[in-house]
Order: C-alpha cells, then sequence, then structure tokens
C-alpha cells in the first residue's frame, strides 16, 4: 500500500486539523468541519496550536544558543510549517543534525520539505511510529551520534499514547538511549482546571467520536513522571504558552525540558 494510498479524505486527522488550526492549507473540508466543531467545544483550541509551535521555538532557540545542542531527534512531527526545528536550530547553529519522526502517511508526502538544511548540516526524515522507540533509535543513529547530546522532542505526541505505562515506556527507553546532557522537550493536554482545561473534555470526546487518531489528556503528576531522572530547567512544569515568555493569556497545553544529569 502506497502512501496516498492510506491517505482518508472522509476523516478529520489530527495533523491536518492541526494544519488547519495554524492556518495552513494542508487539509480537507473535513478536517475543517471537525476542527470548527473542537473549536466551538474549546474555543481557545487555536491558540493551544500557535502556542504550542511557539514554544517550540524558543526550547531550539534555547538548547542551540545557550545549551549548545546540535542533534535534534523530533518525534511526532507533523505537517511542515513556518519554524520548523530545524530552520530554528540551523538559523543559531548551521551544523545541527535534526531527524525528524513520523509515520503519518500525510506528512510522508510532504517529508521533503522537512529534509531541507544548511549545507553545514542534515537534516533526515524517519519513517516510523512513536510506539516502536527502538527501531527510531535504530533509525536516528545513521544521522545522529547517539554517544553526544540529543535533544529528544515530543510535542503533542504523547497524548496519542493513551496507556500511560507504555508512554512513560517510550519516553525511558529513548532518554536511557542517550548521554548526560540530553534534553526532552515535552507538551500535553490537560484538562486540568489551573489551566483552563476543563473544555477539553467535551471536546477530546467529541474528537474521539469523530476523528483519528484518538487522544487523552493528562494531569500535572502524569505529565511530570515522563521526566522522572531529569533536572527540569525552569520555570519548570508551566503551560506551554508561558514557558520562557509572558503571555497574554495560558492554555491547556503542559510544557517543559528536562535535562538529563
Amino acid at each position: 500500500m502506497t502512501g496516498t494510498e492510506r491517505i482518508r479524505t472522509d476523516i478529520a486527522h489530527n495533523a491536518r486539523v492541526w494544519n488547519y488550526w495554524l492556518g495552513g492549507k494542508d487539509n480537507y473540508p473535513v478536517d475543517r468541519a471537525v476542527g470548527d466543531r473542537v473549536t466551538g467545544f474549546y474555543p481557545s483550541i487555536g491558540e493551544v496550536a500557535r502556542a504550542d509551535r511557539a514554544f517550540l521555538g524558543r526550547a531550539v532557540t534555547h538548547l542551540a544558543a545557550d545549551a549548545g545542542v546540535r542533534q535534534f531527534l523530533d518525534i511526532g512531527t507533523g505537517l511542515p510549517t513556518a519554524d520548523n526545528t530545524h530552520e530554528v536550530a540551523q538559523r543559531i547553529a548551521p551544523d545541527a543534525r535534526i531527524v525528524y519522526v513520523d509515520n503519518d502517511p500525510i506528512v510522508l508526502t510532504h517529508a521533503r520539505a522537512l529534509l531541507t538544511s544548511a549545507p553545514e548540516g542534515v537534516t533526515e526524515y524517519v519513517d516510523a511510529d512513536a510506539r516502536d522507540p527502538l527501531r527510531i533509535l535504530e533509525s536516528a543513529a545513521r544521522t545522529l551520534d547517539l554517544t553526544r547530546p540529543v535533544a529528544v522532542m515530543m510535542l503533542g505526541i504523547l497524548n496519542f499514547v493513551l496507556d500511560t505505562d507504555e508512554a512513560r515506556s517510550i519516553v525511558r527507553t529513548l532518554m536511557d538511549a542517550v548521554p548526560s546532557g540530553s534534553h526532552l522537550v515535552l507538551t500535553h493536554p490537560t484538562v486540568e482546571p489551573e489551566l483552563g482545561g476543563e473544555g477539553n473534555v467535551a471536546a477530546m470526546e467529541f474528537w474521539n467520536a469523530n476523528a483519528t487518531p484518538p487522544i487523552t489528556a493528562r494531569s500535572r503528576a502524569e505529565f511530570t513522571s515522563f521526566l522522572d531522572g531529569l533536572d527540569i530547567l525552569e520555570p519548570g512544569i508551566v503551560s506551554c504558552a508561558s514557558w520562557r515568555f509572558a503571555p497574554a493569556s495560558e492554555v491547556a497545553q503542559f510544557g517543559a525540558v528536562g535535562r538529563k544529569p
């Protein structure tokens, strides 16, 4: 089966709906219809998408400029938009090496847009499922030196791994394979009222009944458990909109960066 044959245009898909919320054009009427319905349940969902993207830019900027990281493993890439990981990193460090990971045929058809690179650096794309961290590591090792620090980026991806123990195991496997000085960059939706997440409940119920893949929210404690054994960078676990930024409003999406000691 080819990637094109695997693409379903009769059911909304996360990568395309997220693209719609970000103002992109790589989506279908069904994606826009579901995206609008979710927005009806949770009016700030577009702000979540934009805040998550802005968090990526700030985190990569810090890691490349201040922490000296030159290798990035971006899992759950999604559709290319402005300021992708390699663009932010290579703007600061042209020799940065980036491996993108996704198993979505929609993303695969756009992979060439992610494979542009500064001449001094490298970008590569791996077709793999986030639930198969050993395959991800094996493939990434062809491009990245896993004996040197790597920034493992998992923005809005663990929420598609419905079993929390499995999600923790994935994170542990990835972080066990990289050395001291590596970082884990995470975002994840929540329904906790401290970040105004109550609206996520109805929105996620509608999503799971009408779109793919299914999604789950997690508590602060569950999110924190993904960072066990890591030194959490300031300002800690906050709304991704608030990570090293003073937003007009917060969003119900946790964000954090942890460093492997």
